[in-house]
């Protein structure tokens, strides 16, 4: 499934990533890769910002705003059964960007 690109909150610092891999281990949508010995975003579009990444990430490389966001209004519209709402347009205040 595909989310609203180029709007996800996650934010990766390849300087402090480690390479320990385990934000390749939890993300349910490999939005990362290794390239190297570090982390990089394969995906970034790809994220449901579930924030997994970032509460697993020791060093503190990854941030993201888990259950908020455009992500966050989707997932919520399909699951109550309505449309779509994260209020952050400001052409469309009912409508998701």
């Amino acid at each position: 499934m595909r989310y609203i690109e180029d709007v996800v909150t996650l934010e990766l610092d390849v300087d402090r990533c480690n390479g320990c891999r385990m934000c390749l281990r939890v993300c349910p949508h490999a939005v990362f890769q290794m390239s190297g010995k570090r982390a990089v975003l394969h995906d970034r579009g790809a994220c449901m910002e579930c924030g997994a990444c970032a509460r697993n990430c020791e060093q503190g490389a990854i941030r993201v705003r888990a259950g908020v966001g455009c992500a966050a209004g989707v997932l919520a519209g399909l699951v109550g059964g309505s449309e779509p709402s994260c209020g952050c347009s400001v052409d469309k205040p009912s409508g998701c960007c």
